[in-house]
């Protein structure tokens, strides 16, 4: 699909908007729904809505930004990096859409809203690892419901295919390692966050992209 005017936030701010509050979407029961095992690339899951409401979230019918932050991720495997894919958090109704611009996927909404839930208050655009946070509330959203999202198994031993002992992962914010449980990351304004598998990559990302 090409040609759509998409309509979606910017990639970055300095610190997390708040705005006028706008009217909740409804939660559907969350379903029960298969989990990607497999290898990467993991790609976006067609069934986006309904992974939205496994995750705890909320959908709406059109982007919310009383709250809105952005965070980065980065997934490496064995030193590669792996794509985070375009419309995590997208779907549902004919107006969102994930297509082609200029030789990139990028995911939004057509005219800006859908006439049913259609988008989470956690969504990716494109494939630059911008993870988008806009809420009809100030709510913290971690990483373990971006992994739902996208609907990667994403346990304490394993990431999609890739476990422990064999193949072990880590996480790190803004360069450090973190030591918790790695679902719990928080999703903060400006965040560089790294799921590294296996071998890792020459250099641990330590910052929020400049571009």
């Amino acid at each position: 699909m090409t040609g759509a005017a998409l309509a979606a936030c910017g990639g970055g701010s300095d610190s997390p908007t708040i705005a006028g509050k706008s009217t909740t979407g409804p939660t559907v029961t969350p379903p029960h729904l298969e989990v990607n095992t497999g290898p990467a690339p993991w790609p976006r899951p067609d069934d986006a809505i309904q992974r939205v409401a496994a995750a705890g979230l909320p959908a709406f019918k059109s982007e919310q930004l009383f709250y809105h932050v952005h965070a980065h991720l980065d997934v490496y495997v064995d030193g590669h990096a792996t794509v985070v894919p375009a419309g995590l958090g997208i779907g549902g109704d004919p107006n969102a859409v994930v297509q082609t611009q200029n030789g990139q996927l990028v995911a939004g909404l057509v005219g800006g809203k859908c006439s049913q839930p259609c988008i989470s208050p956690l969504h990716t655009h494109d494939e630059s690892g911008v993870l988008h946070v806009e809420n009809d509330k100030e709510r913290q959203i971690n990483l373990g419901q971006l992994f739902t999202e996208w609907g990667v198994r994403f346990t304490t031993d394993c990431v999609g295919s890739y476990c422990a002992p064999d193949k072990p992962y880590k996480v790190y914010v803004n360069g450090q390692p973190f030591t918790g449980d790695a679902s719990t990351v928080v999703l903060k304004n400006l965040e560089e966050i790294a799921v590294v598998i296996g071998t890792p990559p020459a250099t641990i990302p330590n910052a929020f992209p400049s571009s």
